[in-house]
């Protein structure tokens, strides 16, 4: 059935943008004041750089361009083929924190604010945080592997250690990684429980739970640019007195990205459209169970989201 529509009961072979659409794929018509961009895999991990309008919300009319591969020259080249005074409406881009994809805004939407997407900011702290987490799992998995091999020299059966709600040190630390993702508040009995035992094992984790919780709670309750300038600038008082590399290198990432990182609390924008435009392309592809024609997927996307 695929098949037949493809070849007799769609416009597909009568395309007009068939021959350029693995390249790049551009609707200037769609295009408004505040716009997303990201990357996005269509198959086997191949990636396209994804516009979107954030008006449109998903739906018809999202997408403003779809451009193969990440590299700024190849993604400029072609968005600089939209009219000069359509990009200039462009008031305001959200991103990520990729150097290609600040330089590609720089280059075309010059009258646009460029507004890093704070969950890529949480997510980098996140990931800091559960290096941490990691490391000690790795320390115990090695602990318990020479306890077996000691145990087994001297002729004995070696029993893990457990603690009150039947994890030993290993699963601890392994059965720990979805709490530590959430706030106080929604965790369950058992997760309250496991936190405890996990924060008095290790006070460094739970030292790194509460300064990325902090940082959650600067995004969520500043409302102000400067009053979000000035909890900043105490959290990174706080994570050079930890001592943590892992959040050393959050805290410089961020201050790479200062300014763009502060644009979000004057209109609190996020790139949540792009995340969620680039779910529906998952579940569309997921729905042709993978993409053996690029060119087709691309014309049955566009026709829905263009």
């Amino acid at each position: 059935m695929q098949r037949q529509h493809r070849d007799f009961l769609s416009d597909f072979k009568s395309w007009k943008d068939k021959v350029n659409a693995k390249e790049c794929l551009i609707f200037p018509e769609n295009i408004g004041s505040r716009l997303s961009l990201d990357e996005v895999a269509l198959s086997q991990g191949e990636l396209y750089t994804v516009l979107t309008n954030k008006k449109a919300k998903g739906k018809k009319g999202a997408i403003v361009a779809i451009i193969q591969g990440v590299k700024s020259e190849v993604v400029i080249k072609h968005l600089l083929k939209i009219p000069r005074h359509l990009r200039h409406k462009v008031k305001e881009v959200t991103l990520d924190m990729a150097s290609n994809m600040k330089l590609i805004v720089d280059h075309c939407f010059v009258k646009a604010t460029q507004v890093i997407d704070r969950f890529h900011v949480q997510q980098l702290s996140l990931e800091a945080l559960q290096n941490i987490r990691i490391n000690h799992r790795w320390e115990a998995i090695d602990e318990e592997n020479d306890l077996i091999k000691k145990a087994r020299k001297s002729g004995r059966t070696y029993l893990s250690k457990e603690y009150d709600n039947g994890d030993t040190k290993k699963q601890l630390l392994a059965r720990s990684r979805y709490l530590l993702y959430k706030s106080v508040d929604k965790w369950t009995e058992s997760q309250q429980k496991r936190a405890t035992i996990l924060f008095q094992e290790f006070p460094d984790i739970k030292k790194a739970y509460i300064l990325n919780q902090e940082l959650r709670v600067i995004y969520n309750s500043s409302q102000i640019k400067s009053v979000a300038m000035t909890k900043l600038a105490h959290w990174y008082k706080k994570v050079e007195e930890s001592n943590f590399k892992q959040f050393n290198t959050v805290v410089n990432t961020i201050s790479n990205n200062y300014n763009n990182i502060l644009n979000y609390f004057e209109n609190r924008s996020t790139n949540a459209s792009a995340e969620s435009f680039n779910a529906k392309i998952k579940a569309f592809r997921a729905q042709f169970r993978g993409v053996k024609n690029k060119e087709y997927f691309l014309f049955r996307l566009t026709n829905i989201y263009a």
